[in-house]
């Protein structure tokens, strides 16, 4: 099947938006989603989730029919077959947005377990050279190692990609999740900043996980006792910085 040309979509796109007086910030506000998605779009780079296409095409007064074939059409200009066509079209392209999001679970799940492997090697290793005290076993490593590989499991296997749509008509600062429930200060959550904070949580719990015991082996033996403290604290809350300034970056 021929797939739908992106170039005329987003040519067709930023001709509309145009009419209406649409920036593309106030047009990525109507739709919750960033700016540089609606960017990508009209450059042909990408195509809106096909959530997004009756939302769109409503704010741009145009059909679903015309968005997707980039240009007016009359009322008789579509027989039955070509109508279908755009309509498998839009199906297919459902189902490659949905391939490309089942991709990206299956990588953080991977890269999860490949975390934790190599976290509990080099921990054992630690350990078996009688390169730790109790203290520092516990206090720190096992510390440190407990918490990044739990939250990085909870953001690879259990957290939930899309929030609920009450995010994107309130301004919310606390997400919750069962038991779970986060909150960053002077952020609100929404569809359009979440995906960017899920990611950071996923690359800094297990980054850490992977990182922290030859880290923390060499800052031992480099920093003063006083010091281990603020590495540790660094390495096991430092992740509400970057997820912050995802977060204010694209809400």
């Amino acid at each position: 099947m021929e797939q739908i040309d992106r170039e005329r979509f987003g040519s067709f796109l930023c001709e509309l938006r145009k009419e209406k007086g649409f920036t593309q910030q106030e047009l990525a506000e109507r739709l919750f989603v960033s700016n540089k998605a609606v960017s990508k779009w009209e450059r042909g780079q990408s195509l809106p989730d096909i959530s997004l296409l009756t939302p769109l095409a409503e704010l741009l007064d145009v059909s679903v029919a015309e968005l997707l074939k980039g240009a007016r059409l009359s009322e008789d200009a579509l027989d039955s077959c070509e109508a279908k066509e755009l309509v498998e079209k839009a199906a297919h392209l459902s189902a490659q947005e949905q391939e490309k999001r089942g991709r990206a679970r299956r990588f953080w799940k991977r890269a999860c377990v490949v975390s934790a492997v190599l976290a509990a090697l080099e921990t054992t290793a630690l350990i078996t050279l009688n390169q730790l005290t109790a203290v520092e076993l516990w206090d720190y490593l096992l510390l440190v190692e407990g918490l990044m590989l739990g939250f990085g499991f909870y953001f690879c296997f259990f957290v939930k990609e899309t929030l609920p749509t009450y995010y994107d008509e309130n301004k919310i600062s606390v997400y919750s999740d069962g038991p779970f429930r986060m909150s960053l200060p002077g952020v609100r959550f929404n569809n359009s900043n979440w995906p960017h904070v899920v990611r950071v949580g996923r690359v800094w719990m297990l980054g850490t996980a992977a990182l922290w015991p030859p880290v923390f082996w060499l800052a031992r033996r480099a920093l003063p006792d006083g010091a281990m403290l603020a590495v540790t604290l660094v390495f096991a809350l430092g992740f509400f910085l970057p997820m912050m300034i995802a977060a204010k970056k694209y809400e």
